[in-house]
């Protein structure tokens, strides 16, 4: 087992407690103790990234599963996860590892770099639990990447406070964020989180590389109209390019609400494209072909998706076969 690598971002305290400043939570940990993301212990007054290295699971991906969907679309990525998170959402697709330290492979940076090379991949997708929470890990792998000519890609709940944000943001290419709704009670009642901090991640990473957004709809909870009409308001107030995918909620971990129903899903991409080019639904089979990148101005298909598949349909060198218009798609 490696050496216990220390973090970046905490203070020590009296008696041998630190606090924590990497996220909104600043957990204030005592010796031996794990933050709430389970990945940074304190050991004698110091606090150690602790998943540092510890790979849990590791699967190709096609792209399109993140989701991006305008980012080198029709692409396969590995994707590589540790344990913990710093959320606690009571319908956790992937509670075994995000709320569990569960058992892994240790990789080095080079190592994973050199991983997603084999694999003919196009860089790395770090997802499936709390990438953020491995931050000591990133800032020594991307820009590895980087120099190996592949693509970082972060699947993220967007809890970071500004500055590791700011110091990350040069070494990623592109980020999934959530927004799990536009209300501060639900993130601070339901997810034990902050709206504030989710808003300004995505603000930020906005401006830095390719961003699109995942809202997992889920019934009565965040898919009144009116929460909709509101969170595309912010969307929108981003740019009308914006990507934002409205994600189908199933029952899983400590919630058993029935899935979203189709009408929901539906009425919810309605209202945002209105103001949004590029609005899709995910977890939904029965919307196959509904999910197809168009043109704007000229309606022309793009990008042309079934289920993860995607093929690049309209483009030629970076514009719309049909009318000219520069695209919105990586490529």
């Amino acid at each position: 087992m490696p050496e216990l690598k220390e973090a970046r971002y905490y203070d020590r305290l009296d008696h041998s407690f630190v606090q924590c400043h990497l996220c909104p939570k600043e957990c204030r940990i005592g010796d031996g103790r794990t933050g709430v993301c389970l990945g940074r212990l304190n050991k004698g007054g110091r606090l150690y990234a602790r998943s540092y290295g510890q790979v849990v699971s590791m699967a190709i991906d096609p792209i399109e599963k993140k989701p991006l969907y305008h980012f080198f679309p029709g692409s396969d990525i590995l994707s590589v996860a540790t344990y913990g998170c710093n959320l606690s959402c009571p319908f956790c697709q992937n509670v075994e590892i995000s709320k569990h330290e569960a058992q892994g492979r240790y990789f080095e940076p080079g190592q994973m770099v050199e991983a997603a090379r084999q694999a003919k991949s196009i860089g790395l997708a770090y997802t499936y639990t709390e990438p953020l929470v491995w931050f000591e890990y990133l800032m020594d792998t991307c820009p590895l990447a980087r120099k190996a000519g592949l693509k970082n890609v972060l699947v993220t709940n967007g809890m970071l406070n500004e500055a590791p944000l700011r110091e990350l943001l040069p070494h990623i290419d592109a980020m999934n964020i959530d927004l799990k709704s536009i209300r501060p009670e639900f993130y601070k009642d339901f997810l034990k989180g902050d709206l504030e901090t989710v808003m300004n991640t995505i603000r930020l990473s906005r401006e830095m590389c390719h961003v699109e957004l995942t809202t997992l709809l889920i019934p009565g909870r965040n898919d009144s109209t009116k929460e909709i009409t509101e969170l595309v308001d912010f969307v929108s107030g981003l740019g009308s390019d914006t990507v934002l995918h409205f994600s189908r909620y199933f029952p899983h971990h400590d919630l058993d609400l029935p899935p979203t129903p189709l009408e929901s899903l539906n009425r919810a991409a309605e209202i945002a494209r209105k103001r949004l080019h590029y609005v899709y639904v995910g977890n939904v089979t029965e919307q196959a072909g509904e999910n197809n990148t168009r043109c704007p101005d000229c309606g022309n298909t793009l990008v042309v998706r079934r289920y993860f598949g995607a093929q690049v349909a309209g483009i030629r060198d970076g514009r719309c076969m049909k009318c000219g218009r520069a695209v919105d798609v990586a490529l």
